[in-house]
C-alpha cells in the first residue's frame, strides 16, 4: 500500500495556527475528524496525550510524529501539519518542530497499513525529503513529495559476504513511528561508518528481520533500542547496550562505536530487557512498584467483589449452610470469589511489587511474604511490607552473590534466590512484621468503624477529593485501593464513598455537555453523551479528555462535586461490598440506596453547573 493512500489532501495542513503542543495536537486530531478518520475525537487525543506521557513523539530536526493505536479511529490515516515559526514540542534535541505527522492505526491494523506507516517514518530521516516538504507551496505538492519518496522497501537487511559486527533490536510502546526510525538511523549511520548491522524491528505488524543465533553469536555486541521488554534471553554472555528507542534515533554513531569498543557489561541473562535508566528508577521508584502490585492486584479485587457481591443478592448469609436462606449457588459464589479470588489479593499485591524490584527472583519471596501476611493478620499493609521487603532482600542477595563462577550462573536463579529470599522474607514476616502491622491494622478498622459523623464526613470528603483531582491517577487509585483494602476487614463505608465520588467527573461532564451546549465543540457534545455510560459504570477515566482540553475549570469544578458526594455517602452511613460496577451494584448497598444515588446525583449536578458557569462560550 502507498503511503499517500493513507495521506490525503483533506488532511493536510500547510499552515497550522499555533505553537503550542496541545493545541497541535488538537489542530491535527480535528483535521482526522472532519475527514471522517476517527470514531471519537476525544478518545483517539486521550490515546495521542497518553502516547507523549510515556515518550515525546518530537524525535528532532524538526520533527514529530504524534501517533496512537486505539479503536478511536475508523480507518488508517496520517495528517500533515506545518508550521513555519515551529512548534514547542518538547522535542529531543529541544528545537521546535516544523513537519508534523499524525498517525492514526485502528487497534486492527493488517499490515500491509502498518508497514506504509513505517516507510513513513523512514523517508523523515532523509535530510533532502524534509527540506522539501518545508518549502512545499501546495497540499498537492506535499503529497507528490510524500510519493516521490514511497518505496516498496526491503523489510530484511540485504545479505553480504561479511560477518555481522552488530546487531540491534528496535522497539517502542506502539510500534508505529519510533521502531522503525530507530532502525533506519542505526543502519544508515553504519553504512555510513562501513560498518556492518543487522536491526530487528518489533513493530506492531510483529518482529522482522529477526536476528539468528549465528548472526548473534558472530557480534561484537548487542543495541537494545527499546521502550519496552524485549525477547533478552537470546543475548545471554553477549555486551549488551540497552537504552531508549529515542536514543537509536538520536545517537546512533554513539551506539555504534560503543558496541565497537564493547562499552557495555555482558549479560547474564537476569535483568529482563530494562536499560540503565530503567534500572536507577526501579531501585527508587517507590509509587512505580507499588503500582506495579495494584495493577496487577485489581483484576482479583474486580472479578473476586463482583462475585461476592452477586452471592449477597441470593441473601447476605445464603452463602453459609446452616442459614435458613442458603443457596448453594450463593455459596458457590463466595467460595470463588471471596475464598480463592480475595484470598489471592496480598499475595499478587506482595508477589508483583517484589517483581518490579528484582525481577523474576523476587516474585517467589514476594509472593509467600504476602501469604504470610495474609494468614497473619497484617493484612494490606503487610502485603505491601512484604513485597518491598522480598524485592530489596533479592536486590542484596544478587550483590552477594555477584561473584559467583560463571559455571554456577544457572543455579542463582534455581536454587539460591527462591531459598534464601523465600527463607529471610519468612523469618522477617514471622519475627518482625506481622504482630505490629496486624496490631496497627485491628486498631485501623476500629478506628473507621467507631467514626462519629463529622469525621467520617471529613473523610468522605478527602475520598471524593482524591479520586476526582487526577481521574484515574495516583491520586484517585490511591483513595480506590484505601477502599478495597478495607473490604477484608469488614469496612464497607469508605468503598462506598470512593465509587460514588468516582462516578461524579464523568456524570458531570455528561451532564454540562448536555445542559451547557453552548460551551462545548460539536465533538465535545458527542462524546458527553458517551461519558453517561462511563458515569454510571464507575469509569472515572471518562472524563479526562475534557479536563485535559481545560484543567483550570473542569478539575476544581469536578474535585468539588466528588467531594460533597463522598461526605453525603459517609454522613448516610451508607456501606457497599462490591468494589466495582457502579449503577450495576447500587443494589447491594447497605442503609439506602436511595440516599446514595441521591448522594451521586447532587455532587454530579454541583460539578455540572459549576462547570457551566465557569467556562467560557465557545466561539462559532
Amino acid at each position: 500500500m502507498k503511503i499517500t493512500a493513507l495521506l490525503r489532501e483533506e488532511t493536510v495542513l500547510i499552515s497550522m495556527a499555533t505553537n503550542k503542543k496541545q493545541n497541535a495536537i488538537e489542530e491535527l486530531a480535528n483535521i482526522l475528524y472532519e475527514a471522517g478518520k476517527l470514531n471519537n475525537l476525544n478518545a483517539f487525543k486521550e490515546a495521542i496525550i497518553k502516547r507523549e506521557q510515556q515518550s515525546t513523539t518530537g524525535i528532532g530536526e524538526g520533527i514529530a510524529i504524534p501517533h496512537a493505536k486505539t479503536n478511536a479511529v475508523k480507518e488508517p490515516a496520517i495528517a500533515f501539519g506545518r508550521s513555519v515559526s515551529g512548534v514547542d514540542y518538547e522535542s529531543l534535541d529541544g528545537q521546535p518542530a516544523h513537519l508534523f505527522f499524525m498517525i492514526a492505526a485502528p487497534e486492527g491494523a493488517n499490515n500491509t497499513h502498518l508497514e506504509a506507516l513505517s516507510r513513513l517514518s523512514s523517508i523523515l530521516m532523509i535530510k533532502e525529503a524534509r527540506q522539501k516538504l518545508l518549502n512545499a507551496r501546495s497540499k498537492s505538492e506535499v503529497i507528490n513529495i510524500i510519493d516521490s519518496y514511497d518505496k516498496e522497501d526491503e523489510t530484511e537487511d540485504k545479505v553480504i559476504d561479511k560477518k555481522t559486527e552488530i546487531v540491534a533490536v528496535t522497539a517502542c510502546p506502539t510500534g508505529i513511528a519510533h521502531t522503525y526510525m530507530a532502525a533506519d538511523s542505526l543502519r544508515a549511520k553504519a553504512a555510513e561508518m562501513g560498518i556492518t548491522i543487522k536491526v530487528e524491528t518489533n513493530g506492531s505488524s510483529g518482529a522482522k528481520n529477526v536476528l539468528t543465533a549465528e548472526e548473534i553469536a558472530e557480534a561484537k555486541a548487542v543495541i537494545i533500542a527499546a521502550d519496552i521488554n524485549v525477547d533478552m534471553a537470546r543475548f545471554k554472555g553477549k555486551h549488551v547496550i540497552k537504552v531508549a528507542v529515542a536514543d537509536g534515533i538520536r545517537r546512533p554513531k554513539e551506539l555504534i562505536e560503543r558496541g565497537l569498543k564493547q562499552d557495555a557489561p555482558v549479560f547474564n541473562g537476569e535483568d529482563h530487557g530494562k536499560t540503565d535508566a530503567d534500572e536507577k528508577e526501579n531501585r527508587g521508584g517507590f509509587y512505580q512498584h507499588l503500582m506495579n502490585g495494584v495493577s496487577n492486584m485489581l483484576p482479583f479485587v474486580v472479578g473476586g467483589g463482583i462475585l461476592i457481591a452477586i452471592s449477597f443478592m441470593f441473601g447476605y448469609n445464603a452463602f453459609k449452610p446452616e442459614d435458613p436462606s442458603y443457596h448453594p449457588i450463593a455459596e458457590a459464589l463466595m467460595t470463588i470469589g471471596g475464598g480463592n479470588a480475595f484470598g489471592l489479593i496480598i499475595p499478587v499485591l506482595a508477589g508483583f511489587i517484589a517483581l518490579s524490584i528484582a525481577d523474576r527472583p523476587g516474585f517467589a519471596p514476594g509472593m509467600v511474604g504476602g501469604m504470610m501476611a495474609a494468614s497473619g493478620g497484617a493484612g494490606f499493609l503487610g502485603g505491601i511490607i512484604a513485597g518491598f521487603l522480598a524485592g530489596y532482600l533479592v536486590v542484596g542477595l544478587k550483590k552477594v552473590f555477584v561473584g559467583l563462577p560463571q559455571s554456577l550462573e544457572g543455579i542463582k536463579t534455581i536454587l539460591i534466590y527462591p531459598l534464601l529470599g523465600i527463607a529471610l522474607t519468612g523469618f522477617v514476616m514471622l519475627y518482625v512484621v506481622n504482630k505490629p502491622v496486624g496490631q496497627l491494622n485491628s486498631a485501623i478498622t476500629d478506628w473507621l468503624t467507631g467514626l462519629g459523623t463529622g469525621n467520617a464526613i471529613l473523610l468522605g470528603i478527602v475520598l471524593g477529593l482524591m479520586m476526582a483531582v487526577d481521574m484515574g491517577g495516583p491520586v484517585n487509585k490511591a483513595a480506590y485501593v484505601f477502599g478495597t483494602g478495607l473490604l477484608a476487614n469488614g469496612v464497607y463505608e469508605p468503598m462506598a464513598a470512593v465509587m460514588a465520588a468516582g462516578m461524579v467527573p464523568p456524570l458531570a461532564v455528561a451532564l454540562a455537555t448536555t445542559i451547557f451546549r453552548n460551551k462545548f465543540t460539536k465533538q465535545e457534545q458527542d462524546a458527553g453523551k458517551a461519558c453517561y455510560v462511563m458515569g454510571l459504570s464507575f469509569i472515572t477515566e471518562g472524563a479526562i479528555p475534557f479536563a485535559a482540553a481545560d484543567p483550570l475549570r473542569v478539575i476544581p469544578s469536578i474535585v468539588v462535586g466528588s467531594a460533597i458526594t463522598g461526605a453525603l455517602s459517609m454522613a448516610f452511613d451508607i456501606g457497599l461490598r462490591a468494589p466495582h460496577g457502579g449503577l450495576f451494584v447500587i443494589p447491594l448497598v447497605e442503609n439506602g440506596v436511595l440516599l446514595y444515588a441521591l448522594s451521586i446525583i447532587i455532587g454530579s449536578v454541583i460539578s455540572a453547573v459549576l462547570i457551566g458557569m465557569i467556562k467560557k462560550p465557545i466561539k462559532n
